[in-house]
């Protein structure tokens, strides 16, 4: 029986399907939690006796056998990613973490005729990119800058071990399971081996290859169809700590044409440093980032970077915690413009309908394009004033700068601790205010009752 074809997921193994590793370990499957472009991810267990408990430290990731990507993330892990090579590389630079998920084994499995491969990792927990989401696009500076501390120690480990990531991004950015303040740098699908045995690969441009990767992030080398390189893992790095920084990029309004994002990032690294220390946002300077991309631009192809000053380049008043609560200058400007738009709205209603306030279809188009400027979660919805109920109701996670012109859903996750102080002393002076406002006659009469009403009522 033929496979399906290799862009399709794979049909899922039955829950408490038990698999046998390369070294004889034995796993037993639970439910699906997460799917990629490699297949199907599983949590799992050693105990193979009884139903994988939710809480598991395992997961499984499965895939077609004549698939790719796993078999390059499994390469990369047999080769470069062993625990104890970990281990020693961070007892040699004292660094008490890095942040590469370890691999727990892998192996072959059939089951109706259909060939599977799969790999054992650590179960980790949300990405990045949800809690960008959440922060209105942002992340604070000093977490901006610990992350890239963080993953340059990531990359001069993988490095020393002749491999480059190639799609550094906050997706694949895993927050730890059990401790979210750990960051671990995930998914080496697009890994590549650029020295196989101490031998560099050589410059060489290829049009047919351009473009690829995360078009946002990826270098002007894999633009031009070059092999993946080490100035390249760090480029991309920059870009990425300059997203988070700023919430935006400046080539994010043509990124359906890779050929404009390509001249987009050359002119920024060509008016270096000028050309990122403008975009800075309010207090949150970009000098260091600047200073980041200066550097990188300076790499030869096969020049090796030197990781120490990179990491001293980002240095930053030292905290002991990442923190991943939105920035202040972040709340401020979405409560400021949300709340603009909403008022926006409601008097378009009023003028249409007096005794109903309801959002016309043009302003909530005008709302939503001024969404896309300002990436928040979809959840996000301009509403109607609330009632006095309402504004008495404790909502977790949202905060008390933006509750009143919109309420952000962003659902609560294991992987970063929202604030707690939803409640300040503003929100019950304006409910005494709403309450003391005199009421409409209309309102007071009521609304005509007739057969519809009547039975709307009943």
């Amino acid at each position: 029986m033929a496979p399906p074809r290799k862009s399709k997921l794979p049909k899922p193994l039955p829950d408490g399907f038990v698999l046998t590793d390369s070294e004889k370990k034995k796993w037993r499957l639970g439910k699906i939690i997460g799917q990629g472009g490699f297949g199907l991810i599983y949590l799992a267990s050693q105990d193979v006796d009884r139903p994988v408990a939710a809480d598991t430290h395992f997961v499984i990731k499965v895939e077609y056998h004549e698939n790719g990507p796993l078999f390059s993330e499994l390469k990369f892990y047999q080769r470069a990613a062993k625990p104890e090579s970990m281990q020693k590389w961070m007892r040699s630079r004292r660094l008490g973490f890095l942040g590469i998920p370890t691999y727990w084994g892998s192996g072959l499995a059939e089951h109706n005729e259909l060939r599977y491969r799969f790999m054992v990792m650590d179960r980790l927990g949300s990405d990045l990119q949800k809690v960008c989401e959440c922060n209105g696009g942002r992340l604070k500076k000093a977490t901006v800058l610990q992350l890239g501390q963080g993953l340059v120690d990531v990359l001069q480990y993988i490095h020393e071990n002749e491999y480059v990531h190639a799609d550094i991004k906050a997706a694949n950015l895993m927050l730890g399971y059990r401790d979210p303040e750990k960051v671990y740098l995930a998914d080496y699908g697009l890994s590549y081996r650029y020295c196989p045995d101490g031998i560099h690969k050589e410059y060489k441009e290829n049009p047919k290859k351009g473009h690829n990767g995360t078009i946002e992030y990826t270098s002007l080398d894999a633009h031009k169809g070059v092999a993946p390189s080490r100035r390249g893992d760090l480029q991309i790095l920059g870009f990425c700590l300059l997203h988070w920084l700023c919430g935006s990029l400046p080539w994010d309004s043509v990124l359906k044409n890779p050929a404009q994002v390509q001249e987009a990032k050359a002119r920024l690294m060509d008016n270096l440093p000028d050309s990122v220390q403008q975009l800075s946002v309010n207090s949150a300077s970009t000098d260091e980032v600047a200073a980041f991309l200066l550097y990188v631009k300076t790499l030869d192809y096969q020049a090796k970077p030197d990781y120490q000053c990179l990491k001293g380049l980002l240095a930053s008043i030292a905290t002991e915690k990442l923190d991943f609560s939105m920035p202040q200058e972040a709340v401020e400007e979405l409560s400021t413009k949300v709340a603009d738009l909403c008022t926006k709205e409601k008097k378009a209603g009023r003028a249409r309908r007096p005794s109903k306030a309801k959002p016309s279809a043009t302003s909530m188009d005008e709302v939503q394009e001024h969404m896309k400027s300002k990436p928040v979660l979809d959840a996000n919805t301009c509403r109607p004033p609330l009632t006095k109920l309402q504004s008495q109701e404790k909502e977790e996670g949202v905060l008390p700068a933006v509750r009143r012109s919109l309420r952000l859903r962003c659902k609560p996750t294991k992987s970063y601790k929202e604030d707690s102080d939803d409640n300040d002393d503003d929100d019950e002076e304006e409910v005494a205010a709403a309450a003391a406002r005199p009421i409409a006659e209309c309102y007071l009469r009521g609304p005509p009752i007739g057969p519809r009403t009547q039975s709307k009522q009943v």
